[in-house]
């Protein structure tokens, strides 16, 4: 409860920062997020074998991985911007977003964290792609991902004995394969209905993780395929809302807000997508939280964050649609009587709140 009150706090707070400060202020986020990341390198906490967290002493483990991911994408935003002419027309506009997104993949590996790495590369290729990118490029940087990361799975035993028990974890069900046949017990009990929320038995012990990454597991669980179905639509209306937005934000050549907006929707709808997967045997056990479900204080927090941009992007668009009509009413110096970027302040979340109640208050009155 004290990380959802955190939480709305913080989409709200984003809700009222224009997304021109952002855009002017992406230096300093990239910047903040390598020195928290060198920061748990340093002195992070280690939990389960991963150094991952910084212990904020009186307040809570910040997992810097997430508020670093946001961060990149802001970064990487405004520099598709700037610079998208260069990364659809030449090789080293492509590859020169990736200089600076290699750090960061650095230090991801060295927590280890190779479900936050691959999340944030697939973004960047979606942010580049949309962006403008060859897509011949394109392929060639995600199959050299794609060895890359078979590479570190070939090398490392633990991560090869997680691929080996995914492909059969019944051959091991006590061992390796415990955790991912316990969730497709959880899953397969939920049948068409489920068994009632708060009636699961696997979250009494049974399956690891039940509360973080295998939520998701319980949810089928209680909930059956039915449930399952509705959440799968939430999330996806959620997503399209976000490229929808993203995408008339464009259309009013609000670039920055409109890649901002397809980076954010396409990180929610891509770990959504691996921790479904991941909880139903689609893919190999993976450290990701479902996003505004699993517990955990830094996701959701983060998560809040984004909501919190994609709703500032939505309220801008509709000011500048709204002020189309009225482009004629100009001072006599020639300058437009309103500007079309909204300002900061706490009035800003209570303006869409005015603007629909007197719409509402016109259509009553037959107009």
């Amino acid at each position: 409860m004290l990380f959802i009150a955190i939480g709305l706090a913080a989409c709200s707070a984003m809700f009222c920062v224009p997304t021109a400060w952002w855009q002017k202020s992406r230096w300093w986020l990239l910047g903040l997020a390598l020195a928290l990341l060198a920061a748990v390198a340093v002195t992070g906490v280690t939990v389960n074998g991963a150094r991952r967290w910084l212990d904020l002493p009186g307040l809570f483990r910040l997992q810097a991985s997430e508020p670093a991911r946001l961060a990149f994408i802001v970064w990487l935003a405004g520099h598709i911007v700037k610079r998208q002419v260069q990364i659809q027309t030449t090789f080293m506009g492509f590859i020169n977003p990736l200089i600076f997104l290699a750090p960061l993949l650095f230090f991801f590996l060295m927590e280890p964290d190779l479900g936050a790495t691959v999340i944030l590369l697939a973004v960047t290729l979606l942010m580049l792609f949309l962006g403008g990118a060859r897509l011949r490029w394109l392929i060639v940087l995600a199959l050299l991902a794609a060895s890359g990361i078979a590479a570190l799975i070939y090398t490392v035993s633990w991560r090869m004995n997680r691929v080996l028990s995914f492909t059969n974890p019944w051959a091991d069900a006590l061992g390796s394969g415990f955790q991912l046949t316990q969730s497709l017990i959880a899953v397969g009990r939920g049948e068409w209905f489920g068994v009632g929320l708060g009636n699961s038995l696997q979250k009494l012990m049974y399956l690891p993780e039940m509360h973080t990454d295998f939520i998701f597991a319980i949810l089928a669980e209680e909930f059956g395929l039915l449930g399952v179905l509705m959440l799968i639509a939430l999330f996806g209306v959620v997503v399209w809302r976000g490229f929808k937005i993203g995408q008339q934000a464009e259309a009013l050549d609000r670039r920055f807000a409109g890649h901002l907006c397809y980076g954010l929707a396409g990180w929610l709808g891509l770990q959504a997508l691996i921790n479904m997967a991941v909880n139903m045997g689609a893919l190999p056990t993976k450290g990701l939280t479902l996003p505004l479900i699993s517990y955990g204080g830094s996701s959701l927090v983060t998560v809040s964050l984004m909501i919190g941009l994609v709703l500032r992007v939505d309220y801008e668009n509709r000011a500048a649609l709204a002020l189309i009509p009225k482009a004629r009413n100009r001072s006599p110096s020639g300058r437009a009587v309103q500007s079309s970027q909204p300002g900061w302040g706490m009035k800003d979340l209570l303006s869409p709140l005015r603007a629909g109640w007197t719409t509402l208050s016109t259509r009553k009155g037959g107009v």
